[in-house]
């Protein structure tokens, strides 16, 4: 198991932990893309401590990266995020296809990130479509024969 240090990570283990450089995990950190938030530099010499869930946050902008987001939306899609989600930011689904990034929330529905949270589309999962249809048959069905709509669903 990892270890979650609640002294936090200094700024060269979190930049090696998740893969940058530590000049890229400075810049964000002078950017505000991601700063510290167990202690921040407070000028020459004193050191950054980044929490687990700094590294998780800094993961996520890492990989968004490597899929080939530009850091200027790689920044809108966070800010998203941040401000959607807040503390749950960590715990949303993404799916990454290219240069785009879409927010997968609860009940299925997309959100594209890098076009200003504008929905795409709604996922349709199968397995509703199917208890919802045997839900209705039996409501319907005036005999009330619930066995053969389950004999008819398992032959499918």
């Amino acid at each position: 198991m990892a270890d979650r240090s609640t002294d936090g990570f200094s700024g060269s283990k979190a930049a090696e932990i998740v893969g940058i450089t530590y000049r890229q995990l400075d810049y964000w950190a002078r950017t505000d893309l991601v700063r510290p938030s167990l202690e921040d530099a407070k000028g020459s010499g004193s050191r950054r401590r980044y929490s687990y869930r700094d590294l998780l946050e800094l993961k996520v902008i890492k990989s968004l990266l490597d899929a080939g987001i530009k850091l200027e939306s790689v920044r809108e899609v966070f800010t998203y995020l941040q401000e959607n989600l807040g503390e749950d930011v960590i715990t949303a689904n993404l799916v990454i296809q290219g240069n785009q990034a879409v927010l997968v929330r609860d009940g299925g529905e997309l959100i594209d990130l890098v076009r200003k949270g504008q929905g795409v589309l709604n996922v349709l999962a199968l397995a509703n479509v199917v208890t919802d249809v045997d839900a209705r048959i039996v409501e319907l069905r005036p005999d009330g024969d619930s066995a053969k709509v389950t004999r008819l669903a398992s032959n499918h």
